[in-house]
């Protein structure tokens, strides 16, 4: 694997420069099964060597747990990195998968305190509403937000998974840096309406499980098989059931184009997603997460893979193929909200 640092790129017209990749931290205690800890901090200190500048946690990912297992090498590496995690995300006692989607002014308050004290810093560079309360005006969230900014207790602001619509509202009341939506392969419902927005309003995309959380690399075939009990994926449609086996072949012009370039599928997923950039004429960062420093090698290295118009035209039809939806009912669902 190359030792070469990534490129930079800048979230949103006055937001903190990043490498063109950063990292998913998820994983790393919460959702994917029983964890690492060594393993992940070789990781994460991988990724800083390869120019992984974001890394990207949230209060949910294990009830704050995630926060707190990054702490330490955010605190050994505070000036030489980008700190995002989120709020809006509530667990219902006792329902590990039922969410409650908060965004009212006093919630955020609270957590954004919760958070500052589990990463132990002294401001997040970058929080996010991690899902949108529709009880709740935009804009009441949105200059919440902003206080927070005014207070230095935040540094820039993020949204996830908005509408164009929920986007430019937003962006009227304070400037937002980046917006985080699901982006692969697998997914491009954001390119009919979201992605415009940002592109027109200088707001860069971040997109999530741009690997389609394992399964674009073929790491495996069918959740409720290869995978661990605990695992989240099992409880998705796409990943699962008729839908897995669908789903897997359609992998098949991934697998050419890995040959063609003497690479992984992994890679050449992650290099369409990067290219969305010059396609959409956008800041894209994609953050697919891992717990293995040779992973963050793999993709990192995916930066420097170029595809051309012939390669991306045979990897155009995947999405409009993919069976099953994102997300299982399961008291939160993000359908129409791309």
């Amino acid at each position: 694997m190359t030792d070469n640092r990534i490129t930079t790129v800048r979230l949103g017209n006055d937001g903190p420069e990043v490498g063109v990749q950063g990292l998913g931290c998820m994983g790393m205690s919460w959702a994917y099964g029983p964890s690492d800890g060594e393993q992940s901090r070789a990781a994460l200190e991988r990724a800083l060597e390869l120019g992984v500048t974001l890394f990207d946690t949230a209060d949910a990912y294990g009830v704050g747990e995630n926060e707190r297992f990054l702490s330490p090498f955010f605190k050994a590496h505070r000036d030489e990195l980008v700190v995002a995690t989120k709020f809006g995300i509530d667990f219902a006692p006792g329902r590990s998968w039922t969410r409650v989607i908060r965004n009212e002014a006093p919630y955020i308050r609270q957590c954004v305190e919760a958070s500052l004290a589990r990463l132990d810093i002294d401001a997040i560079d970058v929080y996010y509403m991690h899902r949108r309360d529709e009880n709740v005006p935009i804009e009441e969230t949105v200059g919440t937000m902003a206080e927070l900014v005014r207070e230095g207790k935040v540094k820039h602001l993020g949204l996830s998974e908005v509408t164009a619509g929920e986007l430019r509202a937003a962006h009227a009341v304070h400037p937002i840096a980046a917006v985080q939506s699901e982006w692969s392969l697998f997914s491009r419902d954001i390119e009919t309406h979201v992605v415009g927005a940002a592109s027109e309003l200088g707001v860069a995309l971040v997109p999530y499980s741009p690997l389609g959380r394992g399964f674009l690399t073929g790491s495996f075939t069918n959740a409720e098989t290869d995978l661990t009990d605990s695992d989240f994926r099992r409880t998705q449609p796409r990943y699962t059931g008729e839908n897995a086996a669908a789903n897997a072949a359609l992998l098949e012009p991934i697998r050419t184009l890995a040959k063609t370039h003497d690479a992984t599928p992994g890679q050449i997923a992650l290099a369409w997603v990067q290219q969305r950039a010059t396609a959409h004429n956008l800041t894209v960062v994609p953050i697919p997460g891992t717990t293995k420093p040779h992973r963050v090698e793999e993709n990192t290295a995916a930066t420097a893979i170029v595809l051309t118009e012939e390669e991306l035209s045979l990897l155009e039809p995947i999405a409009g193929q993919v069976s099953g939806d994102r997300y299982p009912d399961m008291g939160f669902t993000s359908a129409g909200r791309e």
